[in-house]
């Protein structure tokens, strides 16, 4: 249905990495959403009404909140799309984020007052409804459900070709009513048959779980990203291999990547090269590197250059030996911008030590070990430790 309706609508459909393409996509889903909940809003509240049943008057209302929803990411795409500025030299695509936050807040909010009712009812603080379920309302919830469903389909396939958290979190929410309505159309079926009325708040309480686990996801998938996170494999793999093209480049370490909004990256790291290479030829480089990622990754970055002493037999020895040394005494650890100054009584070994995030040793724990471990081998070694977290 997605592909049908962009080829309908949107020009050059298939060039996603346009940003007015993802706008006209992000449009269109809006549309989209708004329209079937609306109508699933109309036929869930004629249904309810007829059937007297509080589940479903309470999934028409989650109908009504998913097309405020659509409303919300019509104007955020609206608003994402802007160019940079002044005020906001790095764009305005992060809006999608918080709009992504806006939706989660929503879905707990109805999950939660769904919860709350239900368990009124259930301890009888609240009358149970009596409900009369017809065979029109129960044929009206089964096309709701599938009319849902191929929403949440819709949805799902325009986040994957966009890349957006938004409509991402309105495909969870969708597949979410479904699972919500299904439950109702069973209670419905179920005091039909049975004319247990009570049911119909265990089925609501069963009904704002899965409401609320959405919303939930939704909300920490969000949050994680606006904190920021660390560069994804691919990323990272991508990024070595375009460096791979320059022979030059000997390595890379602090690598960090930011995220201000879908296709909005931003890259620094450090490049190690020979510093007795001329100056203007690995500045020219670095620059072809950095335009050259730009290009074919779609990330702006900036590199700083390292000068490193290759030809160096006493450093090159000595670089080796605290490898070495590293993997003799299982520590699992990389190191970069080694350098030594090597006196009558002593070497300092000078280096940058990359601790993983998920390490259970503090800094001055691998700090230590290291030092003991290179004094064990070489009394007359010291060691200056810079520890980064990576």
């Amino acid at each position: 249905m997605s592909n049908f309706l962009a080829k309908l609508f949107i020009k050059d459909y298939k060039n996603t990495s346009d940003p007015t393409v993802r706008k006209a996509y992000g449009t269109l889903s809006s549309v989209v959403g708004v329209i079937i909940n609306f109508i699933l809003a109309g036929i869930k509240i004629l249904a309810g009404v007829l059937s007297g049943s509080v589940a479903i008057i309470a999934d028409a209302f989650n109908n009504l909140c998913d097309s405020g929803t659509a409303i919300i990411t019509y104007f955020t795409f609206k608003a994402s799309s802007k160019p940079a500025d002044k005020e906001h030299p790095f764009g305005h695509a992060r809006f999608e984020y918080i709009s992504s936050m806006i939706v989660s807040f929503i879905i707990l909010f109805v999950g939660a007052e769904l919860l709350i009712d239900s368990a009124k009812t259930l301890l009888g603080l609240n009358e149970a409804a009596k409900t009369d379920i017809t065979s029109i309302t129960i044929i009206i919830l089964s096309s709701s459900i599938l009319l849902k469903l191929l929403l949440g389909f819709f949805y799902r396939s325009i986040a994957k070709k966009i890349d957006s958290t938004v409509v991402k979190a309105a495909a969870a929410d969708s597949f979410s009513d479904t699972i919500s309505t299904l439950a109702v159309l069973v209670s419905s079926t179920i005091i039909k048959l049975t004319n247990i009325y009570i049911i119909d708040a265990i089925v609501g309480i069963a009904v704002s779980v899965p409401i609320i686990i959405a919303g939930a996801k939704i909300l920490i998938e969000t949050k994680d990203i606006l904190l920021g996170e660390a560069p994804i494999d691919e990323t990272v793999r991508a990024i070595e291999g375009v460096i791979a093209q320059f022979p030059d480049i000997i390595g890379i370490h602090d690598l960090m990547v930011h995220n201000y909004g879908p296709q909005k990256f931003f890259a620094s790291f450090h490049a190690e090269v020979d510093g007795k290479k001329d100056i203007y030829y690995l500045h020219d480089m670095i620059d072809n590197a950095e335009r050259r990622i730009n290009q074919e990754l779609m990330i702006s970055c900036t590199i700083h250059m390292d000068p490193i002493v290759t030809d160096d037999e006493n450093v090159n020895e000595l670089r080796e030996f605290l490898k070495d040394t590293l993997k003799k005494n299982n520590l699992e650890l990389s190191i970069h911008d080694f350098r030594t100054v090597i006196g009558n009584t002593h070497t300092n070994l000078i280096f940058d030590v990359v601790l993983p995030f998920d390490s259970k040793m503090s800094e001055y724990e691998v700090k230590e070990k290291i030092c003991e471990a290179v004094n064990r081998e070489r009394e007359n070694c010291y060691c200056v430790i810079t520890v980064d977290r990576g």
